[in-house]
């Protein structure tokens, strides 16, 4: 309707209400007048007139002739079944909200007090009977009105809905119950392509649901964005001229009673207003939570759609599951071009890398555009720079929650390598770096989806430099660095082990973040011969992580002591196995360089013989660090008498004795 036409119906509606509540008024004063006169001033003349009945509604049918809807309390009754004096209690009670001289007329002869009852509407009001108020009839059962207690039914206050009574009044508005769990989901401007052809479907559903009345089946949209999932609900819901409200299964009520009461109003709700419900559920609700949402879903009434990463159980209900996709890279790239608009010009190929590396939906494309536009103006250059650092920005909360993200400025200096291992970092990076180029413009993803990603095997003693490679390659990529906490993921009850990688995973693949496993073989171990079902569902934990694996289009490391422990399906499907060597005498050398910072105050240090330590990197980090504590408390430069006492402390955390060898001429 539009809003022309929504104030003229306003206009009517008031018109018919107060001409009913007009019809009560008279009726109430007629009822009083003889108790309200002495005998002296008695007069018959002096009683309002009788209603002419004809021409009530005569002038009721021509208000409602002219309206572009039916008035509200038409509707009402309609919906309802509503008898001639119901109507009249509903009137009644709405008059008294509303009208200072019903209000008057609803004096209590015995009390003093003003109040509608039901005593007074079937003294005042025509065609009463005693079944208007019994709990089954549709006042008491559907809540358009309430009791508040009294001495006898008769005498008790009766009190109009509040939501009833904004209806009558032809006020938009949402039940108070209601009103602090729902949230009204804004239709969406636009969607991609392959989403609005989602929408399509989706509403072809909904119509045939929608005509069913009872047992309509529920819509279930899945997939891993949840903002697109309630972009496209909301759509659905818009093009059938139905506005959506979410409902966040954790704000369900777990109590039967609570829960009733909720659903009651809900289903007057969606009788009274064009809404329909988005029920909405999280990665880590409970199974309270999940029990609690299944019985208002068999319950709820009119059309629900529901969004979740995947289909829960829902009871008897019948579902129809629809998964939402992600906007294709195509759509991607169309979508930074319309978000830049003339900026994106000159932005061509960072735009193809960002729609390759980064899985941003609409919303995305859009926060991040404008964060790098209300910048100040900068060159193509500095804008597709500042555009990187707002995609990271956009995906770097969900996965914070999951794992830890690794700050570095590591780069290729820091690293101390052979020729062979560093070259083959580097192809690593430019495997990454040019996906797509080779994936899209070359079309070599054309033949399928999985193993695009690349995936790496650092094995090495401990110390080796595996970790601070990751931290090079992440920021030689530009990309956030996320360490796996496995203590964090492994779970000793059934199914959550893989709940929690799929996290990660769907986390990771919006932002293509490099992803570390430290000490891999602890998850990605060899699969074993099945003896009992923790055998059989710790071999389904590793082929989980095997597949997931292959569709990460990201880059994966994964470090392990030893390359034997690992299955050997990982083997196969790992892009680059780069061992990590002891560093020799030449590169522990330069490894104690670079472990010394130029500005700190040293005295008589000698590289070459630190290097006669036979310790990795991060052991003669550690060496230098807690020399230089010791120097820093004596408040003296760093000196190998420095270095002797914090090699001592290192080798016997090693359980391991320092040789004459080793540190002979020191000091």
């Amino acid at each position: 309707m539009s809003e022309g036409l929504r104030q003229r119906w306003q206009s009517s509606n008031e018109a018919y209400l107060t001409a009913e509540l007009r019809r009560i008024e008279q009726a109430l004063v007629r009822h009083r007048m003889p108790a309200a006169q002495s005998e002296a001033a008695a007069d018959a003349a002096a009683a309002p007139p009788a209603l002419d009945r004809a021409a009530h509604e005569q002038q009721l049918a021509g208000i409602a002739a002219d309206m572009p809807a039916p008035p509200a309390l038409l509707v009402l009754r309609e919906l309802y079944d509503l008898s001639p004096f119901e109507v009249d209690v509903l009137l009644l009670c709405a008059g008294f909200e509303c009208s200072a001289a019903i209000q008057a007329a609803c004096v209590q002869r015995s009390s003093g007090l003003a109040y509608p009852s039901f005593g007074l509407a079937l003294s005042a009001l025509e065609q009463g009977h005693f079944s208007a108020l019994i709990s089954g009839g549709p006042l008491r059962r559907e809540r358009l009105i309430r009791f508040t207690a009294g001495q006898s039914i008769t005498s008790s206050t009766l009190r109009i809905d509040e939501r009833v009574l904004c209806y009558l009044l032809g006020l938009p508005s949402i039940d108070p119950l209601l009103r602090p769990l729902l949230r009204e989901v804004a239709v969406p401007a636009q969607l991609v392509p392959s989403q609005q052809a989602l929408v399509a479907r989706a509403r072809a559903l909904a119509l045939v649901e929608l005509e069913k009345g009872d047992e309509q089946a529920a819509i279930w949209l899945c997939g891993p964005d949840a903002i697109a999932r309630r972009a496209v609900a909301a759509k659905v819901a818009g093009e059938l001229n139905l506005t959506l409200y979410a409902l966040r299964a954790t704000d369900i009520p777990q109590n039967p009673g609570e829960r009733e009461e909720l659903l009651a109003v809900w289903e007057r709700e969606q009788l009274l207003s064009p809404i329909a419900l988005l029920l909405c559920y999280g990665d880590g609700d409970s199974p309270e939570t999940l029990q609690a949402a299944r019985a208002w879903l068999e319950l709820a009434a009119g059309l629900v759609l529901v969004t979740s990463r995947e289909v829960a159980r829902a009871g008897e209900r019948p579902i129809i599951r629809l998964d939402v996709p992600r906007p294709s890279r195509d759509e991607q790239v169309e979508l930074w071009r319309s978000a830049l608009g003339d900026a994106a010009a000159p932005l061509d190929a960072a735009i193809e890398q960002m729609a390759s590396q980064f899985q941003l939906g609409m919303s995305g494309i859009l926060t991040a555009s404008a964060h790098a536009l209300g910048k100040e103006p900068a060159s193509g250059a500095a804008l597709g720079q500042t555009l990187w650092a707002a995609c990271r920005d956009q995906v770097r909360p969900r996965l914070d929650e999951l794992a830890q993200r690794i700050v570095s400025s590591a780069t290729w200096k820091d690293l101390v390598l052979p020729e062979a291992q560093e070259s083959s970092l580097r192809k690593l990076v430019a495997h990454q770096r040019h996906q797509s180029t080779v994936y899209h413009r070359w079309g070599f993803a054309r033949t399928g989806s999985r193993g695009l990603g690349v995936t790496a095997l650092f094995v090495g003693q401990s110390g080796t430099g595996k970790t601070l490679a990751a931290e090079v390659i992440a920021h030689a990529l530009e990309l956030d660095l996320y360490r796996i906490d496995l203590s964090q993921i492994i779970s000793k009850y059934i199914g959550e082990t893989e709940k929690n990688l799929r996290r990660v995973f769907d986390a990771a693949e919006e932002g293509g973040a490099v992803l570390l496993f430290d000490e891999a073989d602890a998850i990605f171990g060899k699969r074993t011969e099945v003896k009992d079902s923790h055998d059989r569902y710790a071999n389904i934990e590793i082929s989980y992580l095997l597949q997931r694996m292959e569709t990460y289009q990201g880059v994966s490391i994964l470090t392990s002591n030893m390359r034997s422990a690992l299955d050997s399906a990982f083997i196969r499907r790992l892009r680059f196995i780069v061992h990590f060597p002891f560093p020799d005498v030449q590169q522990r050398a330069e490894l104690w360089r670079r472990a010394l910072p130029s500005q700190a105050p040293q005295s008589g240090l000698s590289p070459e013989k630190l290097a006669r330590l036979t310790v990795a990197g991060g052991h003669i980090r550690n060496i230098a660090l807690g020399a230089a504590f010791l120097a820093a408390e004596e408040a003296q430069p760093l000196a190998m008498r420095h270095m002797l006492q914090a090699a001592r402390s290192e080798y016997a955390k090693l359980e391991r004795p320092i040789t004459e060898a080793e540190i002979g001429g020191w000091v």
